[in-house]
């Protein structure tokens, strides 16, 4: 099977090549060469930026199409329009943020997704990514019809995750001490590991199969308790929790999702956030490792990088001791 991923050298992308060179792939890559270029010697590369570079794509054929990087509506058109024909499938990369309102439980496939105020908007940001997610996939639907396969994951970690949005957990928990939990460990949370994403996103794309799927897990239930007890348990660690109400952080001005990763507080507005429904998904095929696996290869891979490491997500040591003595 020849697969021409657009993108590929960062976190998902990566774990699509790596999973479709082990199942025998013909890989061409499409991407502009500035993250990790070291990465995959063996395949075809072509150097070259999106918005306005694609005609060395001109003629090719494929068995299928991976979009891992599209985020402005105007640019996955033209990946869209040019590769027409070119493949049974085009698979995009979408994300669950964009679904235009998470005010109830069990988000679902058929759901409204946000639009944009202002259409020709293409700066990223987090008001915009959602809705300029949504205009992406339209603009795929429209041109590929029963071949566009649009999948909409959730948070996705793992080894080689750049976010550290659930990096900082297996890490912090691992140190041991106090932990600063947020909420309650009934609080729900859903996550899906990059390799089985990737594993299934192969799947369909050799299935040949199109339509919308949300995708993340795990299958049952996770909650921050259950989470974080595994990563003290993966980890060997003493850690002890201290569940922190959602007042008291946002009268102390802590940012959900990045200052706390994987938490989004219990409101009206975002009720469903982590309680998306993904039956289809699971009807087509999707299957995930054990929690355990993924909290280990993490650490594991997180203990590997350079360090002093500069994180992106989670509180400092400083911040969070000085949280704790205010809480108490």
């Amino acid at each position: 099977m020849h697969t021409l991923i657009i993108g590929g050298t960062i976190f998902l992308g990566r774990h699509i090549v790596a999973d479709a060179l082990n199942r025998g792939h013909t890989i061409t890559l499409f991407h502009r060469g500035r993250h990790n270029p070291e990465l995959f010697p063996e395949v075809e590369r072509i150097i070259g930026d999106r918005d306005g570079g694609l005609a060395p794509l001109r003629g090719r054929s494929f068995d299928a199409v991976i979009d891992t990087c599209g985020y402005v509506p105007r640019v996955v058109d033209q990946s869209a329009r040019l590769l027409s024909g070119a493949a049974p499938v085009y698979v995009f990369l979408s994300s669950i943020s964009a679904y235009a309102d998470f005010r109830h439980h069990g988000v679902a496939e058929d759901d409204p997704t946000g639009q944009l105020a202002d259409p020709s908007v293409e700066k990223v940001d987090g008001e915009t990514y959602g809705p300029l997610k949504a205009a992406c996939e339209r603009r795929v639907q429209e041109t590929w019809a029963e071949g566009a396969l649009t999948v909409r994951p959730g948070l996705i970690v793992g080894p080689q995750d750049p976010t550290d949005r659930f990096t900082y957990w297996p890490v912090r928990i691992a140190e041991g001490g106090e932990v600063l939990a947020p909420e309650s460990p009934a609080r729900a949370t859903q996550i899906i590991d990059a390799r089985d994403l990737a594993s299934w996103i192969l799947d369909m794309a050799e299935a040949g199969r199109g339509g919308v799927y949300n995708a993340t897990g795990p299958r049952d239930v996770l909650t921050l308790g259950e989470l974080f007890e595994t990563c003290r348990r993966a980890g060997g660690s003493d850690a002890t929790f201290t569940w922190v109400t959602p007042g008291f952080l946002a009268a102390e001005g802590v940012a959900p999702w990045s200052e706390v990763p994987l938490w989004v507080p219990s409101e009206p507005d975002s009720i469903g956030f982590d309680s998306v429904s993904i039956v289809r998904a699971l009807a087509a095929g999707l299957r995930f490792r054990p929690l355990e696996e993924t909290v280990r290869d993490t650490l594991s891979w997180a203990r590997s990088r350079p360090q002093p490491h500069s994180w992106r997500a989670g509180l400092t040591r400083e911040r969070e001791r000085e949280l704790l003595r205010k809480w108490r």
